[in-house]
């Protein structure tokens, strides 16, 4: 059975990588889900996918730049499917209190070495603080992210995000021990998805919204789809 992830919460439907938007991917009983993290200024993960806050806040300035009490304040919900109500950035420790999902796929973007020990470092934190270390894989495209947790948190779960295949995918998961390939749909096919999966990795495929290519990635035997749309993939995969 092809499972169903949430992609920043629920992309299409609510706010991206704000609290309703996860809480709406639970609505749909999917109880999977991706986001973004990014360090702020006093080392706190917050939920955002941008470094800057200009796409989802309309203000000026990166994420980096600001202390975790003044970003919970900024309203998140621009540019996204409209909302009434304001949608501020969430930590990360927020989310693990609110929203009890089943498994967490966390994608760290590019950073600085400095920067990824630091993340990953967090994370590792944070999950063993709430009991979540067996709930959660880090992912990323960043090769200093992948050695940053390969070097300082074997402990946790890693996934390589591939999004080009100018480097074979599967060489590149295998080299930094990942146990999850998120592939970018375009990159699919039978062959590849079943040598992953004799590779013993879980091919998560991202970001999957029309239903008959929910359809056929799920007859090319992906273990899990990635989606703005978490009620539109129940419906198109319950009914076959």
């Amino acid at each position: 059975m092809t499972l169903i992830y949430g992609h920043r919460g629920a992309k299409g439907e609510a706010p991206e990588n704000t609290l309703v938007g996860f809480q709406q991917c639970l609505t749909h009983g999917v109880r999977r889900c991706e986001l973004d993290l990014h360090l702020s200024k006093d080392g706190e993960l917050m939920v955002i996918h941008d470094p800057t806050l200009k796409r989802t806040t309309g203000r000026r300035g990166k994420v980096v730049e600001q202390d975790a009490e003044d970003l919970i304040h900024y309203d998140a919900r621009q540019g996204g499917p409209g909302w009434k109500h304001p949608c501020p950035i969430p930590r990360l420790s927020e989310l693990f209190e609110k929203c009890d999902f089943d498994h967490w796929q966390l994608e760290v973007k590019s950073a600085s070495r400095v920067r990824a020990a630091r993340t990953v470092l967090a994370i590792r934190e944070l999950a063993e603080h709430h009991g979540l270390l067996e709930r959660i894989t880090v992912t990323s495209g960043s090769r200093e992210v992948l050695r940053a947790l390969k070097r300082l948190t074997p402990e946790l779960s890693c996934g390589l995000v591939a999004e080009y295949a100018w480097l074979d995918p599967l060489k590149v998961a295998k080299q930094y021990g990942c146990d999850l390939l998120a592939l970018k749909w375009t990159l699919c096919t039978p062959e590849r998805i079943a040598k992953a999966r004799q590779q013993g990795l879980h091919v998560s495929v991202w970001t999957v919204n029309e239903p008959a290519l929910m359809r056929r990635l799920a007859d090319f035997g992906v273990d899990s789809l990635i989606t703005d749309y978490p009620g539109l993939a129940v419906t198109t995969l319950r009914n076959g």
